[in-house]
């Protein structure tokens, strides 16, 4: 089946990616944050030792601590050896990395209280830290003294990679430029630091305090009984019992358009989500945007580069700005076909209902799902008496034993960070111990909309055998208590994109931290996450966990062959208001050094692209957080859709062999794939698992923009 493009994001909660995890903490305070994890497992996070107010001495101690660390390494008598450098590099911190662990939750799930200003205080001192290491001038010489020395050439490949990995990392961070400029340099990544924490926060803050609310019953025409009892549940926080809110998040947001029959409450709710971070106030984010583009592009011309998009695009699959255009431009000529096409269809049902009024962005959802009923017989409410939020999970825990042989066992006497919060042990085919899966499924005041995996400790043999602790975190609207909670059909998927995340950090099998589980290339890192959403469609799944929440029965057949017959339906508007996202962030980024004002900017590119009017980006970009809330996924919002491509290529291998359960091609992703991490060239692991390189046809196949292969 033909499957939409996942905007969600990967979260791997560490807070200064230069440095792996390290060695002891004989000399820290007696802060209980900083002391080594205790318990089963090799140690789990001890959640009651946190304190908000104490993370910025607690980070100072551990900043030290890894300078004494670093010190040690830059100034060693001995002569630069893997082992006395690299390894040692991989080994200095980890203490701050168990505190980050902390810091990440608290930063994205529990954003209350003083978090804020910690955040706030701690942004650009972790900028300078950063900076201090790979600007260490005799650190670089000894890691550069390895990596050019004769005994690289007797390392194994994967202490190469690891040795090539950390000099070009240096070398990109700045570790060749002059005083001059390393002080510039430092100053921009400080001041990026701070800019990133307010875009993000100011995003949070008009999600959290922005909402619309519904006076009169009429307003709810329309929705599903569900939405109506959490709209006055969400009403009922506020203290305006006997109304309705919407939550001015996406998971608030996205099941009210498609079924709300007021026009008007339908404008109001989509306005006050679209307008997020551009509204003119103390949480507007449009000159924020504007500094941030002149300090990266200053940036990448100091470290050599044209531009950000050409820094940031360097070390990853696609390479270049070019190569990410050519194939976002490939696509996005017949996605936009594809959508005028609907928009036709759509103004001739408003048309037919003597509406008055042209398709407008506040509509399109509304009125596909009528088209989607008239030309399939398909309404997802029917689906989703269906899909119980419980039951999904389960699913995808069945599916990971299938594919791969994993067991998950929930664990209660594990310690958690939040009621909401549950654990489960993931065991392997023998029954030996893997990882732990900490799932975090619900929406609540200070966790950020969205979904996401994160990463608490990666896999390692480095220091013996150390296994992986992962997250999973969506943002579903709880039901009423002991009622199962039912969600919607991309929201389904969207949790197993999210759960092909965790399976690439609980099946790492590698040496080194730093080469674990999702320390990939941005634009492949996506790639084991979207072909897991594949699973969640296929009978097998859907006959067993796709079951009525009040009969038990499963989802019919016939039921299922309309989902089938439906699947390119409105693919146009996905692909297109993912795409004009992906396209501007790499417009915004090659733009050059102008001061850019984002309103106008946005508005003429996207005339210039021929947006469909009756679409908008799926991120604007004053809330576009992937993009400006860090470095993460600016200039590589494509890597979704390069990811897509991969994945794409990738199903037809199971479709060729015995289907989507083919152990045979299972054992082999998850050898090349899912398990090796960035212990080599990310292309060349797509070649061991395919025999050759990618066949970006297949992506056309998948979307519907081409013929199905004869």
């Amino acid at each position: 089946m033909s499957r939409p493009i996942r905007v969600t994001a990967l979260l791997i909660v560490s807070l200064v990616v230069i440095l792996g995890a390290g060695v002891g903490v004989a000399d820290a305070p007696k802060d209980p944050m900083l002391a080594p994890w205790t318990g089963p497992f090799g140690g789990v996070p001890d959640w009651s030792s946190v304190k908000v107010e104490d993370f910025v001495p607690a980070f100072e101690a551990a900043m030290n601590e890894e300078r004494a660390e670093i010190q040690r390494i830059a100034e060693n008598p001995l002569p630069p050896t893997f082992e006395n450098t690299i390894l040692a590099l991989e080994k200095a911190g980890e203490t701050r990395q168990r505190l980050s662990t902390y810091y990440g939750v608290h930063a994205s799930v529990l954003n209350l209280g003083a978090m804020p200003g910690v955040q706030k205080t701690l942004a650009p001192k972790f900028a300078a830290f950063a900076d201090e290491i790979t600007q260490n001038e005799k650190l670089f010489q000894r890691v550069a003294a390895v990596y050019e020395g004769k005994e690289y050439h007797g390392l194994t490949p994967t202490q190469q990679r690891l040795t090539w990995d950390r000099y070009r990392n240096f070398v990109r961070a700045g570790a060749k430029l002059d005083a001059a400029q390393k002080t510039r340099l430092s100053a921009i990544n400080q001041r990026l630091a701070s800019l990133y924490n307010r875009f993000g926060q100011n995003v949070l803050d008009d999600e959290t305090k922005r909402f619309t609310v519904i006076d009169d019953a009429a307003g709810l025409n329309g929705l599903p009984d569900d939405l109506k009892a959490a709209a006055a549940r969400a009403a009922k926080a506020h203290d305006l019992e006997g109304k309705w809110v919407i939550a001015n998040t996406r998971s608030a947001v996205e099941p009210f358009l498609p079924y709300a029959a007021d026009r008007v409450q339908r404008e109001k709710v989509w306005r006050t989500f679209v307008s997020r971070g551009d509204n003119g106030d103390s949480t507007d984010n449009n000159a924020n945007i504007t500094e941030i583009l002149q300090l990266r592009y200053e940036r990448a011309n100091l470290l050599g580069y044209k531009s950000h998009a050409h820094w940031r695009l360097e070390p990853q699959m696609a390479g270049t700005p070019e190569k990410a255009l050519a194939l976002m431009e490939a696509v996005w000529t017949p996605a936009v076909a594809a959508v005028h096409r609907d928009v036709d269809e759509m103004q001739k049902l408003i048309d037919a209902e003597k509406g008055g009024f042209s398709l407008e962005p506040w509509d399109y959802r509304y009125y596909a799902e009528k088209l989607r009923k008239q030309k399939y017989d398909l309404d997802f409410n029917e689906v989703k008496p269906y899909l119980q939020l419980d039951k999904l999970r389960e699913g995808m825990h069945w599916a990971a034993g299938q594919l791969y042989g994993l067991k998950f066992t929930k664990l209660d006497q594990v310690a958690t960070y939040h009621p909401d919060v549950t654990v489960w042990e993931v065991t392997g085919p023998k029954g030996e111990h893997v990882g732990l899966w900490y799932f975090d499924p619900y929406a609540r005041e200070g966790k950020r909309s969205g979904a996401w995996m994160n990463a608490y400790r990666e896999q390692e043999r480095l220091r013996g055998t150390i296994t992986p602790i992962v997250s999973n975190n969506a943002n579903f609207v709880k039901g009423e208590p002991g009622a199962p909670l039912l969600i919607s059909w991309d929201d389904a998927q969207t949790m197993f994109h999210e759960f092909g995340h965790a399976l690439h950090g609980l099946l790492s099998n590698v040496d080194y931290p730093s080469q674990a589980g999702t320390s990939t290339a941005r634009d492949f890192v996506e790639f084991p996450s979207q072909i897991n959403e594949h699973w969640f469609s296929t009978p097998e799944v859907l006959q067993r966990f796709a079951l009525h929440y009040q009969t038990g029965k499963p989802m019919p057949p016939e039921l299922l062959a309309r989902i089938k017959r439906a699947v390119h339906f409105n693919e146009g508007f996905r692909t297109v208001e993912y795409l004009s996202a992906a396209l501007m962030d790499m417009k915004y980024h090659l733009a050059g050094a102008g001061p850019i004002d984002p309103r106008t900017f946005e508005r003429e590119e996207l005339t210039k692209l021929g947006m469909p009017k009756q679409i908008v980006m799926r991120h604007r970009s004053p809330q576009f957080n992937h993009v400006f809330s860090g470095d993460g996924y600016s200039a590589g919002y494509y890597s979704y859709l390069w990811a897509d491509a991969l994945t794409a290529d990738a199903w037809e291998a199971f479709e060729e062999g015995k289907g989507p359960w083919d152990p045979q091609v299972a054992a082999r992703f998850k050898a090349t794939i899912l398990s090796t991490g960035n212990t080599m060239d990310q292309a060349e692991e797509f070649r061991r698992f395919r025999g050759r390189d990618v066949d970006t046809a297949a992506l056309m196949r998948e979307r519907g923009f081409a013929p199905p292969r004869p």
